[in-house]
């Protein structure tokens, strides 16, 4: 394990408090610092004290980075913010986002945001990958926004003529084709702006910790997208946190290549305001672990060796053949790398043990992983690690400021959450706040935890899933979905992208498995179409050897897995079965291919028998 200097993670340190009926309540030791009362005083002082640095940057159209400096940030953010204020915005009239990351959305945002005009930063694949914008229009329902922000009209012509926002204006990056009469280009606004505007001075000095600065809409993977209100006190609080677990953030400036969307949280309030907090520098990554995507990354990292590598599990799988192929570029990408983070979803063992080895076999030192756990309404942490950890799994303690709320369940405690990174509730949707706080006002975010060593708190809690997709076999032993699917696909390496645990009423456990194309193409050791590549003989072989292997270590009735089908058909994002991120909604999958479900019980075609 590689020794870290003594002042790169705080102590692991927990206090338990017992409650009755067996609740515990878990905090951190450590008091909460101060923090500013806005996220824009963050630029501010990085502006005075570091005004050259490089704040963001990305590539032109020429492929050359292009970089914008702390200063040139907050000139910028300040003449934007001039002319928003002349357009009739407020804190009534949101401006809603519907681009991928760019440094233009970011001034956008900061923009806003600095005179408290709240920002709605939306996936651009409710626009883009959606047939009926079904998610779309709900979104666009709730937030009434007051302006539209795209990066070109026309790729969004389609969704934005399904809308009814009457006459809201479109802001652009660029001009094209489909902008129409109401276009106005941020370029633009920017240069007829007022850095020293006294209005901006004015707005700046009202915000309060209590002013909206965000509405980000949670991934609707278990129903319509809610716009989850984040006060400026929700994103300074955290990341004053943060920097409390990791005291390394302040010994230099963290270097960020990061694609993960601003849209949500991860991306957002985690990533984006770390590098804002502890001055910084962002590249903004076009890429994305997807086929005909991941390579922009790969060539980006070539470029750029962070700091930190934030990632979603099926991220790092994306990446890792390349680092595996590529001893110069794994000594690259590991170079100034002081810490691998995963989150958004369990991490595979399997996953880990390949990058542990990627590192091994490229002569650098075994990499230090963390991960975190919280959601769109914790803004986002409510725990992280910071301490060494050994293996997937762990979600670290809870972070200053913070507590946590553990409820006996079955097997495990079903987790609740208080601290000032709370949201104050759901934009416009007053009948679902009393629904998401308990008696004590605690959040209920619907997950389950365990100690990950029974008897030692301070080793910290490990996810053990959500609540609402555990289920009973017929013989009423609970099977714990959340660690069975983890090591169920990491079991089925290289062959399985994602799969969904069956069996609720059934006398056995089984699974559907999104495949991996490139994975099962490898097994099969031919070039043929995925349908094909699902049915080889060699692939079906491969995936029986590892589930097998799986069932000998977990042979009890609620985890054994006696059958498996291949999908051919991908999660469907217009039916709720996945989100961007590629979050997996277990109960939409099974709802919507209920017909795969019965041939799985029926032994019908298709269905692997494992033992």
């Amino acid at each position: 394990m590689t020794v870290l200097p003594e002042d790169f993670f705080a102590p692991a340190a927990v206090t338990v408090r017992e409650g009755g009926d067996g609740v515990l309540y878990l905090s951190s030791p450590r008091a909460l610092g101060d923090y500013p009362p806005a996220l824009g005083h963050y630029l501010v002082h990085w502006a005075a004290t570091a005004p050259n640095r490089a704040f963001l940057a990305e590539r032109d159209g020429d492929g050359d980075w292009r970089t914008l400096s702390y200063a040139d940030a907050l000139d910028r953010v300040r003449r934007l913010a001039s002319r928003l204020l002349t357009l009739g915005l407020g804190p009534g009239r949101p401006i809603a986002i519907l681009s991928p990351n760019s440094i233009a959305q970011a001034l956008l945002s900061l923009a806003a945001i600095h005179v408290g005009i709240p920002v709605a930063p939306v996936s651009p694949a409710y626009a883009l990958m959606s047939r009926d914008y079904g998610k779309l229009k709900h979104v666009m329902g709730l937030l009434a926004p007051g302006m539209i922000f795209v990066d070109t009209p026309a790729p969004f012509a389609a969704a934005l003529g399904a809308l009814d926002t009457g006459p809201t204006r479109l802001l652009a990056r660029q001009a094209d084709h489909a902008g129409g009469d109401n276009l106005l280009l941020i370029d633009d606004l920017i240069a007829a702006g007022d850095a020293a505007d006294t209005a901006v001075d004015k707005a700046f000095a009202a915000l309060t910790p209590d002013t909206v600065a965000k509405i980000l809409f949670t991934s609707g993977s278990t129903g319509d997208p809610k716009g989850v209100i984040n006060s400026q006190r929700m994103l300074c609080s955290n990341q004053q946190a943060m920097a409390q677990c990791w005291p390394f953030l302040e010994r230099h400036p963290p270097v960020l290549l990061d694609w993960l969307p601003w849209s949500h949280t991860f991306g957002a309030n985690h990533n984006f305001n770390l590098v804002l907090r502890n001055g910084g520098t962002l590249y903004i990554d076009q890429g994305k672990p997807a086929p005909g995507l991941i390579e922009a990354t790969v060539s980006n990292l070539k470029n750029v060796a962070p700091t930190l590598y934030f990632n979603v599990p099926a991220g790092y799988e994306a990446l890792l053949p390349y680092l595996e192929a590529d001893a110069a570029f794994a000594r690259h990408f590991f170079s100034n790398l002081e810490m691998v983070f995963y989150a958004a979803a369990a991490l595979p063992q399997a996953v880990w043990e390949r990058l542990e080895a990627v590192a091994s076999k490229a002569g650098v030192a075994r990499p230090v992983f963390a991960s975190a756990w919280g959601s769109t309404e914790t803004a986002p942490l409510a725990t992280t690690v910071h301490y060494p950890i050994a293996r997937a799994g762990t979600i670290g303690l809870p972070i200053p400021g913070t507590v946590l709320k553990l409820v006996p369940t079955a097997d495990s405690f079903e987790v609740r959450v208080k601290g000032p990174n709370i949201t104050p509730g759901y934009w416009r949707q007053p009948e679902l706040n009393h629904a998401a706080f308990d008696d004590e006002g605690y959040y209920i975010i619907g997950d389950a935890v365990r100690f990950a060593e029974p008897g030692n708190p301070a080793a910290g809690l490990a996810f053990d899933g959500r609540i609402g997709e555990n289920f009973k076999l017929r013989s009423g032993t609970w099977v714990n979905v959340g660690n069975l699917r983890i090591q169920a696909i990491s079991a089925g390496q290289p062959l399985i992208r994602d799969a969904v645990v069956a069996g609720d009423g059934e006398t056995f456990v089984s699974l559907l498995i999104f495949p991996d194309e490139a994975g099962c193409r490898q097994a099969a050791g031919k070039d043929l179409p995925l349908a094909e590549l699902i049915a080889d003989p060699d692939v079906i072989a491969a995936l029986r050897r590892g589930l097998a292997a799986y069932n000998r270590q977990f042979p009890a009735s609620s985890t054994r897995i006696r059958r498996a089908l291949f999908m051919l058909e991908p999660p469907d994002i217009d039916k709720g079965e996945t989100t961007d991120k590629g979050y997996i909604n277990q109960r939409a999958v099974l709802r919507r291919r209920a017909d795969l479900v019965a041939r799985l019980y029926a032994d019908g075609d298709g269905v692997i028998v494992i033992d």
